[in-house]
């Protein structure tokens, strides 16, 4: 082997022959094959604090773990820069950017050429899902980052284990990403769903640059899916188990930075004695039917890509315990004493740290000392409430689906659909306040389908189409609800205590799944005041549940016309079904 190659090649000849391809194009001075050993980890993180690229927090407080600081300009996704590359237009649909793949091809390759002159590129082999599950996928992805690497190195199951899993089929996901000179001017994101292919260049933001995550996972994943009869979701997975033992399933979608990860890792209030929340995934379910009638799930992913501010002991302690060791932290601020420190967190705010822009802060700073949207990136196994079941290939079987947006007001704090096609209905129109995650402006309500907006890989009307199918095929389909931990009331002060609080919603909706305690309303079916446990719940009575339950008339009226928005813009492709349930709230109103 030259001493331009290091690691342990595969025997696959279509990995050896595209990235021989690659290597040709992007003319890098060395090539590392990674194998995910402990031995290549420790060796690249030395390296990356030789390189200025990670600094080391205090060791004693927080072992394994790392701050990294990236580019003031690239601290997000970035949804403009972002194509689906379809042969046709309409295949990608209206929510999407679009260009034709040859055209994107060429202007990405000429974007790459030459570019990992005088650096390394590493090949990632990865695994997206438990080894042995029929809807686990094999990745390849090249980057010229050691951030990247380091961070799928946690993200996914990485190293031999994907080779192990592929043997010697040419069916796995391509990837290359270059950073080039981290200029917007030069920053694409193009997925090309009928080559099973992605090209990322000019940004390393997670998002953009972990290619396993939404890129592979939900993209390229929504779109196989639709081929191949199941379903790549943005839902975390959880279990909640009674106090007699018996667990059941739930998936939820919601946007980014709307308390996902956090309901995920829920713990029960005291009250809830014997009651135990299980995390299968914070973020990503890739869903299938089964034989038995039931809609069964994994978690694709390995970590969690956790947003920072506003985590703490109070709002997830399971988070902050699992960041504790073996965590590189992004953009958060570095305190005096080596930790990290973030608005939101407990605690009063340090008297002097250093910002995620390297500079001085003081509590006077006009900035805030994290980046709103700065990250941990932390292994799952770390989470004390790691669901046994995470690693069986089999999945777990999901009884409800939750579908939530962060809304001010109109909606209200819980309802359960009337059937499939009504679900379908509630999670093609949800909306939510935009936040961090994302660049633009933030507070604005839009359209986000299932949040899925930003990730569907195909026309959002197809994928609708595609949910009524997979409904078609489920004898005992899980039920579908929608929440809204943000309702405010005319101060403008939240009606719900929310984090552990929404135990309770969560309660209610596992009594549901079996039929027992709610009313039918306008909107679906709603808990009775006797049905949602409320006692002890400081500040909050049956005064303030019937406010935060409020079906407002009116609003509800403007919400429905809102909608048309989304109607007319995938009007050719939108099933007729979601056009006559939403025909059916309006009369119900």
């Amino acid at each position: 082997m030259s001493n331009k190659f290091s690691g342990v090649l595969p025997h696959n000849r279509s990995v050896l022959a595209w990235v021989d391809k690659v290597i040709k194009l992007c003319e890098p001075a060395k090539v590392h094959w990674c194998d995910g050993s402990e031995e290549e980890k420790d060796r690249m993180y030395a390296q990356a604090v030789d390189e200025g690229l990670l600094i080391p927090l205090n060791q004693e407080k927080r072992p394994g773990c790392y701050l990294h600081r990236s580019n003031p300009n690239d601290v997000a996704r970035v949804e403009g820069c972002t194509y689906i590359c379809t042969e046709s237009r309409l295949e990608a649909g209206p929510t999407n950017n679009w260009e034709a793949p040859d055209k994107m091809y060429e202007k990405l390759y000429n974007l790459a050429q030459k570019s990992m002159q005088g650096r390394t590129l590493y090949v990632v082999p990865y695994l997206m899902g438990p080894p042995g599950c029929p809807l686990s996928k094999v990745g390849v992805e090249i980057t010229d980052s050691l951030y990247v690497v380091l961070n799928m190195r946690i993200m996914t199951r990485m190293g031999q284990v994907a080779w192990d899993e592929l043997g010697n089929s040419r069916k796995f996901n391509r990837g290359l990403h270059c950073m080039l000179e981290m200029d917007p001017k030069k920053r694409y994101i193009a997925h090309f769903p009928q080559d099973n292919m992605i090209i990322s260049v000019g940004s390393a933001y997670g998002g953009n640059a972990l290619l396993g995550k939404k890129c592979h996972a939900l993209r390229i994943g929504s779109y196989l899916g639709r081929q191949q009869d199941w379903m790549a979701e943005h839902m975390l997975i959880l279990g909640v188990e009674s106090p007699e033992g018996k667990r059941t399933y739930v998936a939820g979608a919601f946007p980014s930075a709307c308390g996902k990860t956090n309901f995920s890792m829920l713990i029960p209030p005291k009250k809830y004695k014997g009651w135990k929340i299980w995390t299968v995934g914070d973020d990503i379910a890739w869903m299938w039917p089964k034989e038995d009638g039931r809609l069964w799930a994994i978690n694709p992913e390995a970590g969690y890509f956790g947003v920072a501010p506003g985590t703490s002991e109070s709002s997830n302690p399971n988070a902050m315990s699992a960041i504790q060791k073996d965590t590189i932290f992004t953009n958060v601020a570095l305190t005096e004493d080596g930790d990290v420190w973030w608005e939101g967190m407990d605690g009063p705010p340090p008297e002097k740290c250093i910002d995620w822009k390297g500079r001085e802060w003081t509590p006077e700073s006009s900035e805030p000392a994290a980046h709103p949207n700065s990250r941990f990136t932390a292994p799952m196994k770390n989470n004390p409430a790691i669901s046994h079941e995470v690693d069986n290939p089999e999945g777990v079987p999901i009884s409800a689906v939750i579908f939530g947006g962060r809304r001010k007001t109109v909606v209200p704090l819980v309802f359960q659909a009337f059937e499939w096609i009504h679900g379908v209905y509630l999670g093609a129109t949800m909306g939510s306040e935009t936040t961090a995650a994302a660049e633009g402006v933030q507070g604005n309500v839009r359209r986000d389908p299932m949040a899925m907006k930003p990730f569907c890989g195909y026309n959002m009307g197809d994928y609708f189409h595609h949910w009524l199918q997979i409904g078609k095929k489920l004898t005992n389909p899980p039920r579908i609800f929608h929440v809204n931990w943000f309702r405010r009331d005319s101060k403008g002060k939240f009606l719900w205590p929310g984090f552990g609080e929404n135990m309770r919603v969560l309660r209610w909706i596992i009594d549901r799944c079996h039929g027992t305690g709610g009313i039918e309303t306008a909107l679906g079916w709603m808990p009775r005041v006797q049905d949602m446990d409320i006692e002890g719940l400081p500040g909050f009575d049956e005064k303030k549940f019937h406010e935060v339950q409020h079906i407002d008339t009116e609003g509800w009226i403007k919400e429905l016309l809102a909608q048309e928005e989304l109607f007319l813009l995938l009007h050719d492709r939108i099933p007729k079904e979601l056009v006559y349930q939403r025909q059916l709230v309006l009369s119900r109103l």
